[in-house]
């Protein structure tokens, strides 16, 4: 018996020491907030894990500033449940980042109704608690180009400074957008109007950044702000999504760009048959113009007794007339479509309509030699052409004469023009 005594004795010794060593875990004399800004920088599902440790772990999750959402394709009723129990439970009176993922479930929503009423009431519920705890960056995934539009709650929330928005359809009708301290705005996947533009870039008066990836819809962009410092254009249209076409020539119309205070542009990516005219950009000084532009033959729906040639005229006076409109660049980096060697070797029967190719097999260099003969960009300072990498070399030596050629254009001597792959 004595024995026995002695044993519970030890036993009881051992948790008392392991319960005070629980308590007093080193993290645990951290201060709360900085047990919060960690917890606020996991996942938010791991975060909310954390209130099973105790009573102030219960707390410390509710107190996180910083949401991290999604919902995968296989357990999406499962994740709609955490995350509308997650806000329930949060007494956070101030947010930096919050982000909801949609994306992945987008193909469901066209399938089942009830989820996609289901998504709406979570995104408009996502972004009433965001905005009415001043969200100051928000990442945005939706589940539609074509029916989803930015939630009304977001269109005048003053303490926005980033927003990522993908998967969306512009504005509701009669929208007033009110970002006075919008900083930085990534739209992917968008089908925005020329209206939606002029909301937007009347709204945010203290915008610098705009980088626009995979939309559709707008044909005219207008920066009227000085503020707004840096434009990229990446990879006109959706997959997947039809697009208008113009009723008359049965193409697309021109994407026209005006903005006259911008220093960095950048168009890069496929641009279809859209046919981008920079009209004022007098205050570029870093250019990225690296697009490709398909043979209207090679669009879906086009009118087939469209004039191949004239099309193909019109798009080389175009780049010419763009490269001038950037006469004040000091840095210019161009793309495959100035050698007009793109991919003639990767897709040499296939990209290339027979216009192109009797005037290659011809020895035609109309952009190259021409384009730049009469350009004046005095200013210019660094050249980078890419060349991409899927060309046959017996193409590529025709590189080694650009450099005169630009050179020998603006009548320079220390222009360095310089070459590279694409990936």
């Amino acid at each position: 018996m004595l024995r026995n005594s002695k044993k519970r004795k030890v036993k009881l010794r051992k948790s008392k020491k392991q319960k005070v060593t629980e308590e007093e875990a080193p993290i645990n004399k951290l201060p709360d907030a900085v047990l919060v800004k960690i917890l606020s920088l996991l996942p938010t599902e791991e975060a909310f894990r954390t209130c099973v440790i105790s009573k102030k772990w219960q707390t410390l999750s509710t107190l996180i500033y910083s949401f991290n959402f999604n919902c995968s394709e296989y357990r999406e009723r499962e994740d709609l449940s955490f995350i509308h129990n997650a806000l329930e439970h949060s007494r956070s009176s101030k947010i930096e980042k919050f982000e909801l993922d949609l994306t992945e479930c987008m193909d469901l929503c066209q399938l089942d109704y009830n989820l996609k009423f289901d998504f709406d009431f979570l995104v408009n519920r996502c972004c009433r608690f965001a905005v009415k705890r001043n969200v100051e960056n928000l990442v945005l995934g939706l589940y539609s180009p074509e029916e989803c539009p930015l939630p009304e709650s977001l269109y005048t929330c003053s303490s926005l400074i980033t927003l990522d928005v993908t998967l969306c359809c512009g504005f509701i009708n009669d929208a007033v957008i009110s970002w006075n301290s919008l900083k930085s705005i990534t739209l992917g996947y968008v089908v925005f109007t020329d209206e939606d533009m002029v909301k937007l870039l009347s709204g945010c008066p203290s915008l610098e950044t705009m980088e626009l990836y995979r939309y559709d819809g707008f044909r005219r962009v207008e920066i009227n702000s000085s503020t707004l410092k840096t434009l990229k254009l990446i990879d006109y249209g959706i997959p997947g999504v039809g697009y208008e076409l113009d009723g008359v020539s049965g193409v697309r119309d021109e994407l026209e760009i005006i903005a006259p205070y911008l220093q960095n542009l950048e168009i890069s990516g496929d641009f279809l048959d859209v046919k981008c005219k920079l009209v004022d950009v007098s205050s570029v000084v870093n250019a990225k113009i690296n697009y490709n532009n398909k043979c209207i033959n090679h669009v879906p729906n086009v009118n087939e007794e469209h004039n191949c040639r004239d099309y193909h005229q019109v798009l080389y006076s175009l780049i010419q007339e763009n490269l001038q409109k950037l006469c004040y660049a000091t840095e210019l980096t161009i793309g495959n479509w100035f050698t007009q060697l793109d991919d003639i070797c990767n897709y040499v029967d296939n990209s290339r309509c027979n216009f192109e190719l009797r005037d290659l097999a011809k020895g035609v260099n109309m952009d190259l030699q021409n384009c730049v003969s009469r350009l004046e960009l005095h200013n210019l300072k660094n050249v980078k052409i890419v060349i991409s990498s899927m060309l046959c070399l017996k193409y590529h030596m025709l590189r080694f004469s650009c450099d005169s050629y630009f050179a020998g254009s603006i009548k320079m001597s220390d222009l360095r023009v310089t070459f590279f792959y694409d990936n």
